[in-house]
């Protein structure tokens, strides 16, 4: 036995320590994906018995003005979250500047990311409350009225976004800032030699150097848009009538409140396709990417 682990342990070893973590990634996700591919068949209220209804789920989706409405929610949150990237691309270089007292300046932009989306998300529900907030306050110094920005219709989406913007623009700052410390310093020096200043080191030195930095950090932006979910159940619960709903929390309003699982399970389906189309964007990008290194 011990001739045999000697002969093998160069491979043993290390499926010994992925196992773990491999068999709860194939149990928790990959076979709970299927399971809910599957369970999107069926008519079921989560406790019963299953009745098979073929597509009719899907049949329903089309014709679901909430689909519709969650859909486009859903565009609306991709569109405003690639803000992210270029403003933490922005702060990062602000703070990377090595100035008295900037570190300071660091620790409070990087703040919002150590907060969890639920402290975030109760934050600023005070802060746009019309009658107390910090925002009714600058109205009412302003001599204006107050918008009740989470009550009404057509701004609660940008409103809920706005809040999920702050600590996603601290997370690309992280992601940007580590590559700005990563740079080479030969190729800066090289440019200096050559007369390159400010907007030109910028885009002729530093930012063909952040591409990959600002690919993952466009790739994990769009994957957290399409995933967005807690901060919309702390500041609006989906309200007001359905609004601000996207296609998770429908998923999961649809399976936990109107005990239609299966229902749920197609719109977590379709969710699922959409976001395969970034992960198999992603993937090939990065293939690409190491292949040219």
């Amino acid at each position: 036995m011990n001739i045999w682990w000697c002969r093998h342990r160069n491979w043993l070893t290390p499926a010994l320590l992925l196992a773990p973590g491999l068999i709860l990634f194939f149990v928790i996700i990959i076979a709970s994906s299927f399971e809910t591919f599957w369970i999107s068949f069926f008519e079921w209220d989560g406790m019963g018995p299953r009745t098979w209804v073929g597509l009719a789920n899907y049949a329903e989706l089309i014709d679901d003005p909430q689909f519709y409405t969650s859909l486009k929610n859903n565009v609306i949150w991709l569109a405003m979250f690639l803000l992210a990237p270029p403003a933490g691309l922005a702060i990062a270089l602000l703070v990377n500047q090595k100035i008295a007292g900037m570190r300071f300046f660091k620790s409070m932009f990087f703040m919002p990311l150590v907060l969890a989306a639920v402290t975030v998300g109760v934050i600023f529900n005070w802060f746009y409350d019309p009658t107390f907030g910090l925002l009714a306050i600058l109205y009412q110094a302003l001599g204006l009225q107050p918008p009740a920005l989470l009550s009404d219709e057509n701004l609660v989406t940008f409103a809920v976004i706005g809040a999920a913007l702050w600590p996603q623009i601290a997370f690309c700052m992280v992601l940007f800032l580590a590559g700005l410390n990563n740079l080479d310093e030969e190729l800066i020096g090289a440019g200096r030699v050559d007369g390159a200043r400010g907007w030109n080191m910028l885009r002729h030195v530093v930012l063909p150097q952040l591409t990959q930095v600002a690919f993952i950090a466009v790739a994990i932006t769009l994957v957290g848009a399409l995933r967005s979910f807690d901060i919309i159940s702390v500041m609006t619960a989906g309200g007001p009538f359905g609004s601000s709903t996207v296609l998770a929390y429908q998923m999961y309003e649809q399976s936990i409140f109107s005990y239609r699982f299966g229902y749920g399970a197609a719109i977590a389906t379709v969710l699922f396709l959409i976001m395969a189309v970034f992960i198999a964007w992603y993937l090939r990008g990065l293939i690409k990417a190491e292949k040219g290194a």
